[in-house]
């Protein structure tokens, strides 16, 4: 059974009655954060109001409070709390209360404690009705131990919660439930979280269709440093939903790359039971992973660099879906790119895709970046002209591609060109798709030049992804729009 469980933190009772209406309406639990109130009051208005089962808490702030509370301040509390449905206290306690009702929690915000077994059977020894222990996740892998405690809990005939905290941790919050955890916890809005990683009860519920998961549902991933910034999760699991296929997609915040790969992925030495079918890989590890595979095709082999994988009959194979992705969008707008005069701007992966694609329609290229070094490198790796990225004028060429991170993230506000070196330039095809309409495109509409968007490359190449792991082609129609709505569109 999913149960999510919503937290509720506020600094007076009236915004916390406010707020613990508002949770009920996404939440199936809802917790009640005393120790965020700036003064204690009567709670019995509030519980009146609330029309979930709910939890009371009362924390100290080195176990994630925001209360400095010491031990006999958290006993009194204790002694006259109303009854409610649960009561979270931690595992320095024994309340005198009826234990039917207490969930014996011990969080850990540095990391994984190597004494977690320890822990765990500390609280298991209580006669609490259910064992919490969160965790602080720096990589996927930390997720390992806390999926082991879900196991033993069931085996154990046990009711446990068990949270891999931030954004490494993320798995254990959608995945959690399905394997057995009490509850998962998620936010009520984006600002609003209680604890490092905590999405909100709207993402677990219409991006990841957590009440639909189970143990059979197929799992596919991205992996990479950083992922929570991509859209890739809206346009896969709205694929899946459309195509009616029991499978979710997460982001998996991987540092470790050769740990990841024995110990959660290859189904020879993998430590976590789990239908994982597919991965996508963005930077920094599109290289890194080339030497955990079993078979790769040829054309990622000359690229250099993999961003699908697929886990079948306990082998790992890599493909490369980008350079099909990006060359897409081009085709269908131009009869032929033989003998087209392409600048393509950058010299890091998406330009060694990009280049490589277009060579194979016979364009004319050159590779223009800031770094000549770079430049020249990859330009003597494929045989084309390049130079340094300068003030000229692209009034030579008939195609200008971004393959930068100009005009995103902590550089959304710089262009890679500005429409005076742009007239005269048939189209522009930026790379980049998060803003949709970057500084690039806009100062290529100026110049009346015709435009592509990054997202046009994105959905290509997953389109290409979603039908590798499931045989099965996926509306382009339904990954474009969840894209562009996650992006604000």
């Amino acid at each position: 059974m999913t149960r999510v469980c919503v937290p509720v933190c506020e600094k007076t009772i009236e915004a916390l009655e406010t707020a613990a209406v508002r949770a009920s309406e996404s939440g199936d639990i809802i917790e009640l954060r005393i120790d965020c109130l700036t003064r204690l009051e009567d709670l019995q208005n509030v519980l009146s109001r609330v029309s979930r089962p709910v939890i009371l808490t009362f924390r100290p702030r080195e176990q994630g409070g925001h209360r400095d509370l010491d031990h006999q301040a958290r006993q009194l509390f204790w002694k006259t709390a109303p009854r409610t449905d649960w009561w979270d206290v931690e595992s320095d306690l024994a309340p005198e209360t009826d234990w039917s009702h207490v969930i014996i929690s011990h969080h850990d915000f540095a990391g994984v404690p190597e004494e977690l077994t320890q822990i765990y059977e500390r609280l298991a020894a209580t006669p609490a009705a259910v064992l919490k222990i969160a965790v602080c996740a720096n990589d996927i892998v930390d997720c390992i131990p806390v999926f082991r405690l879900l196991d033993r809990a069931r085996a154990e005939g046990r009711d446990a919660i068990a949270v891999a905290m931030g954004n490494a941790g993320l798995a254990t919050r959608v995945l959690g439930p399905s394997r057995g955890a009490f509850l998962t916890y998620a936010a009520l809005d984006e600002d609003s979280g209680t604890a490092p990683g905590q999405i909100t009860a709207q993402k677990l519920r219409s991006l990841y269709h957590i009440d639909q998961i189970d143990r059979e549902t197929m799992i596919c991933g991205l992996v990479g440093l950083p992922v929570m910034h991509s859209v890739s999760p809206h346009m896969h699991n709205a694929a899946f939903r459309n195509a009616s296929i029991n499978g979710v997609y997460l982001p998996l915040e991987v540092r470790d790359v050769q740990s990841f790969f024995k110990r959660m992925v290859h189904p020879v030495t993998r430590e976590l039971d789990w239908k994982l079918r597919g991965l996508s890989v963005t930077a920094p590890h599109k290289s890194a992973v080339l030497e955990f595979l079993d078979w790769i095709e040829a054309d990622a082999k000359e690229i250099g660099a993999v961003n699908t994988i697929v886990i079948d009959n306990d082998r790992l194979s890599g493909f490369n879906t980008d350079a099909a992705g990006f060359i897409a969008p081009l085709l269908d707008r131009f009869e032929s790119l033989a003998g087209l005069r392409v600048a393509v701007i950058g010299a890091g992966g998406a330009a060694r895709a990009a280049v490589w694609a277009l060579l194979k329609q016979n364009a004319t290229i050159t590779i223009l970046a800031r770094d000549i070094e770079k430049a020249r490198a990859l330009g003597r790796t494929f045989d084309v002209s390049y130079e340094a990225l300068s003030s000229k004028s692209f009034t030579d060429y008939d195609l200008v591609i971004n393959a930068t991170p100009l005009g995103s993230g902590e550089l959304i506000d710089q262009t890679p060109a500005t429409a005076e070196q742009l007239a005269g330039v048939r189209c522009v095809y930026d790379l980049v798709y998060n803003p949709m309409d970057t500084p690039l495109l806009k100062e290529a509409c100026k110049a009346g030049c015709t435009t592509i968007r990054g997202l046009e490359m994105l959905v290509a190449q997953a389109r290409i992804q979603f039908e590798l792991w499931t045989g099965k082609p996926p509306s382009v129609q339904v990954m474009y729009d969840s894209a562009a709505d996650a992006l604000g569109a």
